[in-house]
C-alpha cells in the first residue's frame, strides 16, 4: 500500500476547533451537508495512529446488487456502549467537538480504508437511518483525496466532493432518508484514504 504524505499532514495533529472553514451547503428543504477543509491538521500522523491502534478487516460474503462479494474496502468499529475507551486520544477529543457543535452523542465510530483506486463503496444510505429519525453522520478523511458523491434515493444528478488530507464532511437533516452517497472507483493509481466515520444511535 503505496502512501505519500502530504505537505502539512506530518505536523503535530490540530484540531480546528471553531470550524472556521466549515461551510454548509444546502441540498434540499431538508437535507444538509457541512464541509470544513483541513479541519484536522496533522492528518498524516492521525492516519498511522489509526493503522497502528485499530484492527481492519475485509467484511466477505457482502450482498451487492445480485451478487455476494467481498467488500472492497477494509473496516472496523468502535462502539462506547463495550466500556473501552477510543483507540486513541484524539478520537476523543474529536467526537466531543462533534457531539457540541451537532447536538448528538456521537456514541460509535466507523474506519473504513481505501487502500487504493480500486477500492469502492457503491451507492447506499446509512443502516441506521431504519432506527434514527435525521441521524447526522460526521466524517473526518486522512490520507489521499478521494471522491464522495452524493445524489438523490433512486439516482439523478450529483455533487462531490474531493475528501482527504484532514478534511471534515458531515450529512445531517434527512440526507440519509432522501439521499445517498458512494465513493467511487477511480481509473488511476492514487494513494490509500481513511475515513472515520462518527455515528449515533439516539436523536
Amino acid at each position: 500500500m503505496f502512501r505519500q504524505p502530504s505537505l502539512f499532514g506530518t505536523c503535530d495533529p490540530l484540531i480546528d476547533a471553531e470550524f472556521r472553514t466549515a461551510r454548509r451547503i444546502d441540498l434540499d428543504e431538508v437535507s444538509w451537508v457541512e464541509y470544513a477543509p483541513n479541519w484536522l491538521a496533522g492528518a498524516d500522523i492521525v492516519f498511522d495512529e489509526v493503522l497502528n491502534s485499530v484492527e481492519l478487516s475485509q467484511r466477505k460474503n457482502v450482498p451487492m446488487y445480485d451478487t455476494v462479494v467481498d467488500e472492497p474496502r477494509l473496516s472496523a468499529w468502535w462502539n462506547d456502549a463495550t466500556g473501552n475507551p477510543e483507540p486513541f486520544p484524539l478520537l476523543g477529543d474529536i467526537r466531543s467537538l462533534l457531539a457540541s457543535r451537532y447536538h448528538r452523542p456521537f456514541d460509535s465510530i466507523g474506519f473504513n480504508l481505501y487502500r487504493d483506486g480500486a477500492d469502492s463503496v457503491a451507492w447506499h444510505g446509512d443502516r441506521h437511518r431504519h432506527v434514527v429519525t435525521d441521524p447526522i453522520v460526521a466524517i473526518v478523511s486522512v490520507g489521499a483525496g478521494r471522491p464522495l458523491k452524493i445524489r438523490p434515493c433512486g439516482g439523478g444528478s450529483s455533487h462531490s466532493w474531493n475528501l482527504g488530507d484532514g478534511d471534515l464532511f458531515v450529512m445531517g437533516g434527512s440526507c440519509q432518508h432522501l439521499w445517498e452517497h458512494c465513493v467511487p472507483k477511480v481509473g488511476r493509481r492514487i494513494g490509500p484514504r481513511l475515513s472515520i466515520s462518527y455515528r449515533h444511535d439516539a436523536r
